[in-house]
């Protein structure tokens, strides 16, 4: 396999790893957020918090998966995102953190105020991510200040508040109600009784919120300043940002639609599924299934978008990071694929097994029975 597939490989496999992360740890977040909402007593939060109880610690595997690509398959794209994103990066991970305490902490006292503060403390560990990483996104659209000097170190300008700009802003909110959309139909899904008939009613305000706010920001993106290479690129060649010419162009994140008419199943993939989960709402299994489309078409919608691009530089755009010059060595990304082609099916195996052995609703009974062994 020469140099070029391999980077296309791992760039379609990193995609991969995100689109998991935000179908299984994204129905986790969304469940967070209705939690204060859907659950109008002790016992019916219970039920919600115990419908991801056995499995959202496996389904952050997600995200350390990701993680651990971009810095083994891209070092240069670990090195700028995680340094100029460091603020945010940890507004999530301290809100990660709420998580688990907040599951442990909760049941450890009776009073009402006390388990109604970790309610909206995993409100927010659920909420935050969700928003942050639509920022994320948005600021790939938008780019961010930073570049590279003559011996290839890294420079920026990059603060929390500067990555808090209105598009960016706008795809976190998009991100939510996708998140949110999901979570409702895993509820509606796994939690007998009022919160499930509750976050059933949820679904359809989810999804138009979605449909507006994914429209919206498809058309703002057609006057965004999109980047095209102009200059020769040797995708076999060596990983230097400084070696190419870029071009701003208007309304450029939308040039690839245009060259590859298929690349337009993406953004219909994600309307399509918010469509699916309003109709399919009676049946609550196709419902999540067909929410579970929506994060899929969203990151294709862009990823394909930005493409070769991961990283834009809104002050150096010359030297923005794209995937033929932020990639490891042709070996490390050879023994990866390999490790890869083992352990991914195992892990996907392994995570069918988990939900299969954990099917079922939740019930109050249930709670109740085993009071002391469920959150």
């Amino acid at each position: 396999m020469d140099y070029e597939l391999l980077r296309l490989v791992w760039w379609a496999l990193l995609g991969i790893l995100l689109i998991g992360l935000a179908i299984f740890d994204g129905f986790d977040y969304g469940t967070a957020i209705l939690l204060p909402f859907v659950g109008r007593s002790d016992i019916e939060r219970r039920q919600v918090i115990n419908s991801i109880g056995p499995v959202w610690e496996g389904n952050q595997v997600w995200l350390i998966l990701g993680g651990g690509a971009i810095f083994a398959a891209f070092p240069p794209l670990y090195a700028a995102a995680f340094s100029g994103f460091y603020l945010a990066m940890f507004l999530v991970l301290a809100s990660l953190i709420l998580r688990p305490v907040g599951f442990k902490f909760r049941s450890k006292f009776a009073g009402s105020g006390f388990r109604t503060m970790w309610d909206y403390f995993l409100f927010i560990g659920g909420f935050v991510p969700a928003l942050i990483f639509g920022v994320a996104f948005g600021n790939l659209f938008v780019g961010v200040p930073y570049g590279f000097d003559s011996d290839l170190r890294f420079h920026e300008e990059i603060t929390l508040f500067s990555l808090l700009n209105p598009f960016a802003v706008l795809a976190g909110l998009v991100s939510v109600a996708m998140l949110t959309l999901h979570g409702a139909t895993w509820i509606a899904y796994k939690v007998d009784g009022a919160p499930g008939t509750r976050a059933r009613a949820v679904i359809p305000y989810a999804a138009i919120a979605f449909f507006v706010l994914f429209t919206v920001a498809g058309y703002w993106v057609l006057h965004i300043d999109g980047l095209r290479i102009t200059s020769l690129i040797d995708t076999n060649g060596p990983s230097n940002p400084t070696l190419k010419t870029v071009a701003r162009v208007t309304g450029g994140w939308w040039a690839n639609y245009g060259a590859h008419p298929l690349f337009w199943l993406a953004p219909l993939i994600a309307y399509l599924g918010a469509f699916l989960a309003v109709v399919t709402r009676k049946w609550p299994l196709a419902a999540w299934v067909s929410s579970a489309l929506v994060p899929l078409g969203v990151i294709a919608t862009a990823g394909l978008s930005l493409f070769p691009f991961f990283l834009p530089s809104s002050s150096h755009p010359d030297q923005s990071l794209t995937l033929w010059d932020a990639s490891s060595s042709k070996l490390t990304l050879g023994i990866m694929l390999g490790v890869t082609v083992i352990f991914l099916p195992i892990i996907l195996a392994y995570t069918g097994w988990a939900y299969k052995v954990m099917a079922g609703k939740v019930t109050a009974a249930g709670i109740e029975s085993d009071s002391h062994g469920n959150y």
